[in-house]
């Protein structure tokens, strides 16, 4: 049976802009790009998780806008990722990366082009499909 990996990440806007990251060579997956945030721990709700994750990996505070749809991805055999997205706003602290290579700034167009890790693929999809209505 596969083992669950809950993980909450942060699709942060700002002046029409979305914040993409992409993980450090060292990583799991490295140089894709992901949503930032983390894994949710035990006894933590998605929210709670995501907020912690973006306070220590980017130094921000941000205020939770709108949930998504969790999406659920098969890494392989043995391993689903479960996604818990939300659309966030950065509201004080100074971006300072702590585990990504770079981020950068995207235009909905850059979010397409970017090489995603795979469980972000269907989160940029509904991002994206949301952004367009």
């Amino acid at each position: 049976m596969a083992k669950s990996l809950h993980v909450s990440c942060a699709i942060i806007e700002k002046d029409g802009l979305v914040l993409a990251a992409q993980r450090s060579a060292a990583m799991k997956m490295p140089l894709k790009w992901e949503f930032p945030g983390g894994k949710i721990e035990a006894g933590e709700s998605p929210a709670a998780a995501l907020l912690r994750e973006i306070r220590e990996e980017l130094g921000l505070e941000i205020e939770l806008l709108r949930a998504l749809e969790p999406q659920a991805f098969r890494q392989s055999p043995a391993l689903e990722i479960v996604l818990y997205p939300f659309i966030a706003r950065i509201t004080a602290g100074a971006l300072e990366l702590a585990e990504h290579a770079q981020v950068k700034w995207c235009t909905t167009d850059e979010l397409q082009a970017l090489d995603w890790a795979g469980a972000d693929v269907p989160v940029v999809n509904t991002y994206l499909s949301i952004r367009k209505t």
